[in-house]
């Protein structure tokens, strides 16, 4: 059992998230919702002083998201909310034997604001169109912040986890650059995280901040297909349980492709790829393909 403990500390969906479109200028006044399914498999690593080996994981999520975008103070900003279900299957071997656990449920709610502070002014409608057509270059930066609540599922008594027990902060700062079809994006992001003080065995568990950075290039064809890649590390993050650090300080980083094209005039595509790895003795080695839907109306 107490070999599982390590699984708990590595994140249930992906060590590395390499988005895009954070920061594109979108009209306000519009809503979007997106549908998404994605199948994760991995490889984990864990401390090796702990007798646990050879651990994998099979995950599907299903994720709900809405965008509402309004003008804040002149600036164009947005709201999102996402929420995912998930269905995972952890295996490993403790001590030689064979342990499998598995999980359903809800995982955490996230929730990110974010403005538009150079660039990107604030239009709705055929001002809005109007606006992109003759707007061929375009340089925006922007502010956000995100918030991971704990509202995932989570035993005191299990290992492992679908939800984290905890609040997290995290402050972003980016910029995007539209070159006629070309599009490029890079975001610098600070993970703040609040104790859980019902860590399994009645422990208190804090993790140092984490930090990531990520960027994309987007190419977009005249038939409104689009085409990107993108790549991004994390570092930090390193834990203590009752006071005592662990050796499970985060270094990974990953890559994705992803295209789309619209279904219909509210409707659209996308599908992705998207890999994972790490450099330090703790992390995992995942790959990701997801399909889903964006409507806007």
């Amino acid at each position: 059992m107490l070999g599982f403990l390590t699984l708990w500390l590595i994140p249930p969906v992906w060590a590395q998230e390499v988005e895009i479109r954070r920061w594109n200028h979108l009209p306000i006044d519009e809503n979007f919702a997106t549908v998404n399914f994605a199948h994760t498999e991995g490889d984990i690593a864990v401390d090796p002083t702990l007798r646990l080996e050879d651990v994998t994981v099979d995950l599907e999520t299903w994720l709900l998201g809405y965008i509402r975008t309004f003008k804040l103070l002149d600036k164009t900003a947005r709201v999102e909310v996402r929420q995912a279900w998930q269905s995972g299957t952890w295996e490993g071997l403790v001590d030689d034997t064979p342990r499998t656990v598995t999980r359903d449920g809800a995982s955490d709610t996230v929730a990110r604001f974010s403005v538009n502070l150079v660039g990107a002014p604030p239009l709705d409608g055929k001002a809005y169109a109007a606006y992109r057509s003759a707007k061929k270059v375009e340089t925006i930066m922007g502010a956000a912040l995100s918030l991971q609540l704990p509202t995932g599922q989570y035993f005191e008594e299990k290992l492992v986890n679908l939800g984290t027990n905890r609040f997290t902060f995290s402050p972003q700062v980016g910029i995007y650059q539209r070159l006629y079809n070309w599009s490029f994006e890079a975001t610098a992001i600070a993970r703040f995280h609040t104790d859980n003080t019902s860590f399994f065995g009645g422990k208190r568990r804090e993790q140092d901040p984490l930090y990531a950075i990520d960027g994309s290039v987007e190419y977009i064809f005249q038939s409104g297909l689009w085409v990107s890649a993108g790549a991004g590390i994390n570092v930090g993050g390193q834990s203590t349980l009752d006071g005592i650090e662990r050796d499970d300080r985060r270094g990974s980083y990953g890559w994705a492709i992803r295209g789309g094209f619209p279904v219909l005039r509210s409707l659209s595509f996308r599908a992705g790829y998207l890999e994972t790895d790490h450099w330090t003795t703790v992390g995992i080695a995942s790959h990701t393909v997801s399909v889903g839907l964006l409507g806007r109306w």
